[in-house]
């Protein structure tokens, strides 16, 4: 066997966290080996993130140009996929081709190598036959995919995930969605907006069901008016495929039936395949146990960033992790992450954005809890903007502290609205202090104003 490479840290997998690690790392003098099977930047920039918005803004041009009949006169719109396909490869993947990331991570200083990795000891690594020893550790950032639930016959299907749905050049007559949480909802409003006729089905009790569950509600109506038919309550009981139709059997004896299937159920990880038994941790686990500066409970020099390490699916969340984990290898001081304003967004019309901890689940964990609810429509920016504006800002707070912990922004520009909301959450800025604030009149944001005064300590 050929004697191993000594180097300073091996980043597994280079998706968002991955290049922001690897490449401080690098930056800062050390010598790096990132390590990536797939492409450069990961999810995010192919088939994530940045294709779906721009799938999302066509999609939501689609819907404003219908609402003009009702404000500006008549007018029509004929909706045409190609320019979407085309923009998607162009501007957003380069036609999946990662060498402008791959540069960028080398430019840095990095050592690039393409392949899948594994870990077989401490501080070891082992790609494409070759092995690499860290003498500062090792770095795993390998992201997740479209987990497949296990539902008779649908593993011999050829169904399709958010890969597929992104590379679609055309688009089919009709889909079936299973999930009905972020992905699988903001895919299936922007296949119903180009004329798809669009089911989805949930198996909880409504859509979104970790957000707020008013926020579901208020979708699910949404969804309604725009010809999704949404079935939630109900796991599928079985998928078939047969003369180029798909059909999901469900528990009720019904069957749901469409050209195309898109998955999107919920995300996978590869904590076995990586070889962390090695490093005596349960290869069973689905995400990496970390403490606040990314460290991996119960292994030597080993830190987890971005999805693997559970803490939420989010490329925000993994770029943070990533700046605090770099630090960490350099011996820096640095604040341990806090989570406790940890913000997304769900990119559907109406937008929605939540921060901080539900009202349940602020209520479980014992917080002396006041919330406030204002509908959208009925603030000044909502009731002027007419058309769209369903939604509403809900608050939630904790009396005994004077703070917010938690809120939610459901609306035109929700996630924007969300911005002010954030703020408040993790500065814990006194509620006091927000009452006396001068919002502008009349916005969107101005509904924060407005929940506030309805807000009872």
């Amino acid at each position: 066997m050929a004697e191993a490479t000594k180097v300073d840290v091996v980043v597994v997998g280079l998706g968002p966290a991955g290049e922001t690690v690897g490449g401080n790392l690098a930056e800062a003098g050390l010598n790096v080996v990132g390590i990536e099977g797939s492409l450069v930047g990961g999810e995010c920039p192919y088939w994530g993130c940045v294709p779906s918005k721009m799938m999302i803004r066509a999609s939501n041009l689609i819907a404003e140009s219908r609402r003009v009949a009702d404000l500006a006169g008549a007018s029509t719109t004929t909706p045409d996929w190609g320019p979407v396909a085309q923009r998607i490869r162009d501007q957003a993947t380069d036609n999946w081709d990662d060498t402008v990331a791959v540069d960028r991570f080398v430019g840095k200083g990095g050592t690039f190598i393409r392949g899948y990795a594994k870990i077989t000891a401490p501080g070891t690594v082992e790609v494409n036959g070759d092995t690499y020893v860290a003498s500062k550790g090792i770095v795993v950032a390998t992201g997740t995919l479209a987990a497949v639930p296990p539902i008779p016959g649908l593993a011999d299907t050829p169904y399709w995930t958010n890969h597929q749905i992104v590379e679609a050049k055309e688009l089919p007559e009709s889909l079936i969605v299973l999930g009905g949480g972020a992905i699988g909802s903001e895919l299936a409003q922007v296949m119903a907006r180009f004329g798809v006729k669009v089911t989805v089905i949930e198996g909880m009790d409504r859509l979104l069901p970790r957000n707020e569950p008013e926020a579901g509600d208020v979708l699910a109506e949404v969804f309604q008016k725009e010809g999704i038919t949404v079935h939630t309550g109900q796991f599928a009981s079985s998928v078939s495929y047969e003369d180029d139709v798909f059909t999901v059997a469900m528990p009720d004896g019904s069957q749901i039936s469409a050209e195309k299937l898109l998955v999107a159920t919920g995300r996978r990880t590869f904590l076995k395949e990586l070889g962390v038994g090695t490093l005596g941790l349960d290869e069973d686990l689905r995400f990496f146990d970390v403490d606040g500066r990314q460290r991996v409970a119960g292994a030597e020099n080993l830190w987890a960033v971005g999805d693997i390490a559970g803490d939420g699916l989010f490329t925000h969340l993994a770029t943070r992790q990533a700046a605090i984990a770099a630090e960490d290898i350099l011996g820096n001081a640095t604040e341990a992450l806090n989570l406790d304003a940890l913000s997304a967004v769900t990119f559907t019309d109406p937008e929605v954005g939540a921060v901080g901890r539900t009202e349940a689940e602020a209520r479980e964990a014992g917080l002396n809890v006041a919330t406030a609810f204002k509908i959208v429509g009925h603030t000044a920016r909502g009731w002027l903007h007419s058309t769209g504006n369903e939604g509403f800002i809900k608050l939630v707070a904790d009396k005994d502290n004077d703070v917010l912990v938690g809120a939610t922004s459901v609306g035109p520009h929700g996630g924007e609205v969300l911005g002010l909301l954030s703020l408040a959450v993790h500065a814990k800025t006194p509620i006091s202090t927000i009452r006396k604030m001068i919002f502008a009149y009349p916005t969107f944001h101005k509904g924060i104003e407005d929940a506030l005064n309805e807000l009872e300590l």
